[in-house]
């Protein structure tokens, strides 16, 4: 294995910790948790990386090759942080008091409920979707397939445009945590059978 797949292979971990803060008495470090607009960031570019990256590297040390990044790898690995990243922001609404009260300052706590809706999660719905696209249309797919993996994205535009009035903990819980079921099952849906 080259330094470049043990680099990737270590920091995602390493970051994951730094989200809870690391207490070691040679090292200390405030928690990212803390830092509350990097927070969905964090939690995007681990959940990405665990799904994207991981199991391509898995595959290349079983086979015995090299891992490259590719515009294309890149991509999806984009789409995938884009949405994951969205939905911890839209959980974020549903803590906002919460956060407030602990000056936790989340994107909604920053900017208001409005703002956070129509300039942050819908952009970045935006672009998850748009690079799924330019992924599927540079490897060909049919359109049946591309149609299919668009659904979560529209999805999670309605639901994040649905967020603007206040919803109760199980329109969050069960709304929000099924876009992510919703979204498997696009995937595999559209891989075995288009």
């Amino acid at each position: 294995m080259s330094i470049k797949e043990w680099v990737i292979i270590f920091a995602v971990p390493i970051i994951a910790a730094l989200y809870y803060g690391i207490n070691l008495p040679i090292l200390t470090t405030k928690n990212l948790r803390q830092l509350g607009w990097l927070k969905p960031f964090v939690i995007g570019f681990v959940w990405a990386s665990m799904v994207t990256v991981y199991p391509v590297i898995y595959n290349n040390i079983v086979h015995n090759t090299a891992y490259n990044i590719t515009l294309l790898s890149l991509l999806l690995f984009i789409k995938n942080f884009m949405f994951v990243t969205v939905l911890c922001i839209m959980f974020d609404i549903k803590d906002y008091a919460a956060d407030h009260n602990q000056q936790l300052k989340t994107f909604v706590v920053r900017v208001g409920l409005r703002k956070t809706i129509f300039y942050i999660i819908i952009p970045l719905s935006i672009i998850g979707l748009s690079t799924f696209i330019l992924f599927a249309t540079s490897r060909q797919f049919p359109l049946l397939r591309i149609l299919i993996n668009t659904i979560p994205f529209v999805l999670l535009i309605i639901v994040a445009y649905s967020l603007h009035r206040r919803k109760s903990i199980l329109y969050y819980l069960a709304i929000i945590d099924g876009l992510l079921l919703v979204k498997s099952i696009c995937g595999i849906t559209a891989m075995l059978y288009f």
